[in-house]
């Protein structure tokens, strides 16, 4: 097909003809495209899915990562290993589109993939590559790892995401009326269309931003002399970017940046958004912050038979679905770990990215407790643990051995790896219990519940993100009670909200599985119910038109 004058390949729904161009680092959609890490990927996908699903004007940039995120593998002793095994995808389109952006001061040339909305039901994307014989090494490698170690090549990522991607809507005369930034990675296209425009006001009117971090130090920041040294800012001098972005001091911080060249923003909750306003509140010149909660693709992601046997209220059918959905789930989890657990025990799992505030390892910190948990005759409990840490995330990696070397005392705890999206389905069915324990009010949204719930999982989780929307306690799920989290040290709130799970686990949760099945079938009920409306991504892509592009 022809690129040269680019439309999206099917009829646009009038509600959503505003031409949209959506640049992200990473994008789950579908198992085979290995090029997503964990939360921000799962939720772009979703993003992508839906956009198709409704039949928007949007198309979706991202980077063609050639060794993607990193396989998750184990050493001899079961402990991770991290691997990087080049990544092969004959399902993508080959636009002919290649041209060139400066790095470094340095030209570098950038090939253009196509992911046909067809191949995974997806809005039409476009993927960047670096990795071409044209270049020189340095250069090629631009596109090998998601988040790249190494500082500079994750700045010349963000260049070749943000002018990379805005150029080639110029490429392919697609015309954004607006380019929406998912995280600030990108927000280099503003400098692109600063030199392409000459004022800030044309930048302004086109560019929307997401943001996905609830604390300021999560906010990526760069030298800004290595910014420029890079060719970060297109080649503007050094008093303009500070005249243009207000920043003042030495620290390029790329959140900030965007939140003062866009025209609006979100927070992607509600707590979140009231969490942003509140932590950028204290600079100048930043725009509206408004709040549209992810979602996730119930189409992609929810168990269709389980949802059939709700609707006709056949409890013995959802039973019997639940089981075999959790059995499927175990023989995996017994290929891995060569632990068989019993589909008809009581199964929690613990599944996302590692990261210290999301606190994998809280139930076992109280062993005593923990023993007795996984020793109870009357009320059996089975654990799974799953998940990919940052590869230099050292204090997450020990997470997560240390989790690995707990497992092998116990025939009921299994630690897998390579949790991406298929394992990730195949978890949420294997879970009676998805838990999810975060320090209030680190986890910005935090999607991994919506997509369990949509599976026959219960969520157990701290009142944090997403959940503060959707859990009622005891009717659809189970909440830790908040306190002021604000004004207690840090390891009293680990405490208190390790007691607190471990009160609910021993008092509500065990006892109504094993001792009043109906009712914990209806609570089961009522989760895929209030998931299934207010958690599919189709609202939240529509809230993304209605809301952030009006």
């Amino acid at each position: 097909m022809s690129f040269n004058n680019f439309n999206v390949p099917y009829s646009v729904n009038e509600n959503y003809s505003k031409r949209i161009a959506y640049f992200s680092m990473e994008f789950a959609v579908h198992q085979p495209l290995k090029i997503y890490s964990g939360g921000l990927g799962f939720l772009s996908g979703s993003h992508m899915r839906s956009a198709y699903e409704l039949k928007q004007n949007l198309v979706g940039i991202g980077i063609l990562w050639k060794y993607g995120y990193y396989d998750q593998a184990r050493n001899a002793d079961q402990t991770l290993q991290v691997q990087w095994n080049e990544k092969i995808y004959n399902f993508l389109e080959d636009t002919g589109i290649k041209f060139q952006i400066n790095i470094h001061d340095h030209p570098v040339w950038v090939k253009v993939w196509y992911l046909n909305p067809e191949t995974f039901k997806s809005a039409p994307m476009f993927l960047l590559s670096t990795d071409l014989p044209e270049n020189d090494y340095v250069s090629q490698t631009i596109t090998h790892r998601l988040y790249d170690g190494n500082v500079a090549t994750k700045v010349a990522q963000f260049i070749l995401l943000g002018v990379g991607g805005a150029k080639l809507m110029d490429e392919i005369n697609f015309n954004p009326e607006l380019y929406h930034l998912n995280e600030a990675h990108a927000i280099s296209a503003a400098f692109y269309l600063y030199r392409k425009f000459g004022n800030i006001e044309e930048v302004r009117k086109r560019l929307v931003f997401t943001t996905h971090t609830p604390e300021e130090a999560g906010n990526e920041k760069h030298d800004i002399f290595l910014c420029q040294k890079m060719s970060y800012f297109c080649g503007m001098h050094l008093d303009e970017v500070r005249r243009l972005t207000g920043i003042k001091d030495d620290q390029f911080n790329h959140s900030l940046a965007a939140l003062r060249f866009a025209k609006l923003a979100n927070g992607v909750s509600q707590l979140h958004g009231e969490v942003s306003r509140k932590m950028w509140g204290k600079y100048k010149g930043i725009c509206e912050i408004k709040a549209i909660t992810n979602a996730q693709s119930w189409t992609y992601w929810a168990d269709k038979q389980l949802y059939k046997a709700k609707a006709e209220g056949n409890d013995v059918w959802m039973d019997d679905r639940k089981r075999f959905l959790k059995k499927r789930a175990l023989d995996i989890v017994a290929d891995q770990t060569g632990k068989l657990l019993d589909p008809d025990v009581l199964t929690i799992v613990w599944a996302r990215r590692f990261a210290g505030y999301k606190r994998a390892e809280l139930l076992t910190r109280d062993h005593k407790r923990f023993e007795a948990l996984l020793h109870n005759t009357k009320y059996p409990v089975q654990i799974i643990w799953a998940g990919k840490p940052y590869p230099l995330d050292y204090p997450a990696i020990n997470d997560f051995n240390h989790l690995v070397h707990l497992s092998k005392q116990y025939k009921n705890v299994a630690v897998c790896v390579g949790y991406e999206l298929s394992l990730s389905k195949r978890l949420k069915q294997a879970a009676d219990v998805w838990l999810n324990n975060p320090r209030v009010p680190r986890e910005a949204s935090g999607t991994s519940g919506m997509t369990a719930a949509m599976n026959g999982a219960v969520n157990f989780s701290t009142n944090d993100g997403w959940i503060c929307e959707f859990i009622h306690n005891g009717n659809n799920g189970f909440v830790v009670p908040p306190i002021d989290y604000e004004n207690i040290h840090v390891q009293e709130q680990d405490e208190y909200d390790m007691n607190q799970l471990y009160e609910i686990l021993e008092n509500q949760i065990l006892p109504l599985y094993y001792d009043q099945k109906d009712t914990w079938r209806d609570i089961v009920k009522n989760g895929m119910n209030d998931v299934q409306v207010q958690f599919d991504s189709n609202r939240m892509a529509d809230e993304y038109y209605k809301i952030l592009y009006k």
